[in-house]
């Protein structure tokens, strides 16, 4: 029963390519080796010495791809305390290094997620590089946590490698959440777009890059350079680009504004658009070219030179008939073609220039308005930007994801969306906690770390929206979700084997391993907590609902709307317990091993469930 057994580890993602492979090809496999050889000569390509092609490389990137890879010996605890609606959300908040949450966000949100947002550091020299530690990176966390925000100081330099290493380890492992319809887009500036764009080339493919947005952030430009930059970039790829659908924006009230209705037509509101078509090289089709008479004062009109009418003429025919075609005000002018506004697409398509959103300043009277001026964050991104993103990129129903959380500026456009479309996306939210400077506004109000201001930022950015959305009924504002759930970033719950090597002297110290690993759970965790690392590594969502049910007076978690899972963790488990919590027919029963008395027990267990169909599985 050893494959029964959760081992408290993330997603084996080398296992799972792995077995991706050996499905499609398992001729390529022997005695469970690849054999990369025959693998690429089935695939048409063959292994050279040309050294000279194409690639992008730079020092530690095949660490960081081994990096990528590493299992993660973490969970996500939940905390109750600074949640906000915890049993009926179904948005979260994680604490936490972003790379080691992505580990764990594997199984359960793998293919899931329909957009990512992340604004990371821009390595202009003195922001925030993570540095990651590819012995112990929950180690490393540990310590980060512990020290003061900035970790790459201006003597530091921008180093264009260790900006890489930090980002391709995190775009592999997010790539691995999206949808085959799902987007990412990345904020950066002039400093690190070109790596970024051959970056996501290699992690997306250059054939899923949709476009580089250039968004105008400022409108007088610093004049400490050269040529003053007044715009930073948004950098956009598709996971599959034969898949993934984007929505059109919204129509501004001038460009309504052009729709009229000055002769009451029962199509409603139209604007005037060309009928002709010109045609290269004078070339043109005969059976479009005729006259069009008007029918107010008897001229003939043919099209214009060197071109065609845009229709035949039984098309033109049924268009005077439904006076679709316009002559102008007086009525003696060309003929244009009535264009309806009940006709068009319910938008118009995005252009690669956007200087139709809030000025980066915008962003930061926003956090004041909420919070007070706590400047910790150099100009946060204005919701209005994010949230336009957020109606370019997702569906009402989608999953949006931001591992680069800062001020939650994401969090807030989600929700502000939801409110006023009646949508119901979920949002995703991770930053780690870096602790504050003692001298800052932010450590002087209050708040010890950014997350402690993220979090308070989406507390209070809900109730606004609340208050100020008056076109919202009673039961939409109550079905509006602006609570969250929050989770941090710990060691397993479970215990592990401390393989020191011991001295014959040092036997004691042997004894006092075995003796601590009798009980496997860590004294200083709860049930709730053992609860949230099994949904975890069981690719359950994290959102799913928990409920403690009575059993035989034994305590069980059932999880989901439909007992997807049944989790007990209480002592002292019979047959008739087990028989019992058959009956709420989960497709998996977990139970921990020190539920049963001996092996026998734990047998008997095993049988009574494969009687009922029920998977079982021990922790």
């Amino acid at each position: 029963m050893s494959e029964n057994i959760l081992d408290g580890l993330s997603m084996n993602i080398e296992q799972a390519n792995m077995d991706k492979l050996k499905s499609v090809f398992p001729e390529c496999f022997a005695e469970g080796k690849l054999d990369i050889d025959k693998l690429l000569s089935l695939c048409g390509e063959y292994i050279d010495n040309d050294f000279e092609k194409y690639k992008f490389e730079w020092k530690g990137k095949a660490e960081c791809l081994r990096l990528a890879q590493k299992r993660s010996t973490g969970t996500l605890r939940p905390c109750l305390e600074e949640s906000v609606n915890w049993d009926d959300t179904k948005n979260l908040y994680i604490e936490g290094d972003n790379l080691e949450v992505l580990k764990l966000l594997q199984t359960a949100y793998y293919r899931k997620v329909k957009m990512i947002y992340i604004d990371p550091p821009y390595n202009t020299g003195n922001d925030f590089v993570y540095e990651d530690d590819f012995a112990d990176p929950l180690a490393r966390y540990k310590e980060v946590t512990q020290q003061t925000t900035k970790s790459n100081p201006e003597t530091m330099g921008r180093y264009h490698t260790n900006w890489l290493n930090m980002m391709y380890p995190r775009l592999r492992l997010a790539a691995n959440l999206l949808r085959d319809d799902g987007v990412i887009f990345i904020s950066v500036d002039e400093n690190e777009v070109i790596n970024l764009r051959k970056l996501c080339d290699e992690v997306f493919g250059e054939e899923n890059f949709v476009i580089q947005i250039v968004w105008k952030k400022r409108s007088t430009p610093p004049n400490d350079k050269i040529i003053g930059s007044a715009h930073e970039y948004i950098v956009l790829y598709a996971k599959r680009i034969d898949s993934v659908v984007l929505n059109l924006r919204e129509r501004t009230p001038e460009q309504l504004a052009r729709y009229q209705n000055p002769d009451n037509h029962p199509k409603g509101p139209w604007t005037s658009g060309d009928l002709g078509a010109n045609v290269k090289g004078g070339r043109y089709v005969e059976s479009l070219y005729f006259s069009i008479q008007n029918p107010n004062t008897g001229e003939e009109h043919y099209p214009p030179q060197n071109g065609n009418w845009r229709f035949n003429q039984e098309t033109i025919k049924r268009l005077l008939e439904n006076n679709e075609i316009y002559f102008g005000e007086d009525g003696k002018g060309r003929p244009k073609l009535k264009r309806f506004l009940c006709d068009v697409k319910n938008g118009i398509t995005y252009t690669s220039l956007w200087d139709f959103v809030p000025l980066n300043t915008q962003g930061s009277k926003e956090m004041t308005e909420i919070l007070g001026n706590i400047s910790i964050f150099d100009n946060p991104k204005p919701v209005n930007l994010i949230k336009e993103l957020v109606k370019l990129g997702s569906d009402k129903e989608s999953i949006v994801f931001d591992f680069f959380s800062g001020s939650a500026t994401t969090a807030h456009a989600v929700m502000q969306l939801n409110a006023e479309d009646g949508g119901n996306r979920q949002f995703i939210m991770v930053q780690l906690p870096e602790v504050c400077d003692e001298k800052s506004e932010a450590y002087k109000a209050g708040y010890k770390n950014i997350c402690e201001i993220g979090k308070e930022r989406i507390r209070r950015a809900g109730k606004k929206i609340l208050e100020e959305n008056n076109q919202m009924t009673l039961e939409d504002k109550e079905q509006l979700d602006i609570g969250f759930k929050v989770f941090k970033l710990d060691s397993s719950n479970l215990k592990t084997w401390d393989n020191t090597p011991v001295t014959a002297e040092q036997l004691d110290l042997l004894y006092e391993r075995m003796n601590n690993i009798i009980h496997r759970v860590k004294s200083d965790r709860s049930d709730l907590d053992m609860v949230c690392e099994i949904m975890l590594k069981l690719g359950v969502p994290l959102t799913y609902s928990i409920t403690a049910v009575e059993i035989n007076g034994k305590t069980a978690y059932s999880i989901g709307e439909d007992s997807l899972l049944l989790i007990c963790l209480a002592l002292d488990v019979q047959p008739e317990d087990v028989e019992q919590m058959a009956e709420y027919a989960p497709a998996k029963l977990i139970i921990s091993r020190e539920s049963f008395v001996d092996d026998t027990a734990m047998a008997n267990a095993h049988y009574i469930l494969k009687d009922h169909g029920v998977e079982l599985k021990l922790v």
